[in-house]
């Protein structure tokens, strides 16, 4: 598995977990940083994860910023990105089963370590279901791409 990973300063402790994790499992980690508590900007290391997914880089990105939500609104501005917030299990099962999303974003701030790691590997390992979710994930495509 190849897994993306980036986050800003509200993100950083977070993220280290995470990133002891995936090691733990052996995951092949592309790592965007950031790699302290010292303030950076998040888009460009959200935009570099997207990058890293839709380019073929990565299987999955996984993002942590204070909320999750400003990192997910920059990642989600590379075509092809589908960065999904997350806050529990159901989501992170849901949003890669319905929606096939690529990028996990998660909140410092508002995820506890455990919560994060089980909701990273939930997302990793759950399959896209397809059929009418399909259509759907293909109607979104559309959008993006400005035929709809």
């Amino acid at each position: 598995m190849r897994i993306a990973i980036g986050c800003d300063h509200g993100g950083f402790e977070l993220a280290e977990a995470l990133r002891a994790h995936l090691r733990e499992q052996d995951a092949e980690i592309k790592d965007f940083g950031t790699h302290s508590t010292d303030s950076v900007d998040y888009p460009s290391i959200a935009a570099q994860v997207a990058r890293a997914v839709t380019g073929g880089e990565a299987d999955f990105g996984v993002l942590v910023c204070s909320t999750g939500i400003g990192i997910s609104i920059a990642a989600n501005k590379v075509k092809g990105a589908r960065a999904a917030v997350c806050t529990n299990e159901l989501c992170a099962r849901l949003t890669r089963n319905d929606n096939n999303s690529n990028i996990l974003c998660m909140g410092g701030k508002v995820v506890d370590k455990d919560t994060a790691v089980k909701m990273m590997d939930i997302f990793i390992h759950t399959e896209f279901e397809g059929g009418r979710h399909a259509r759907r994930v293909g109607q979104i495509a559309e959008i993006e791409a400005g035929n709809l």
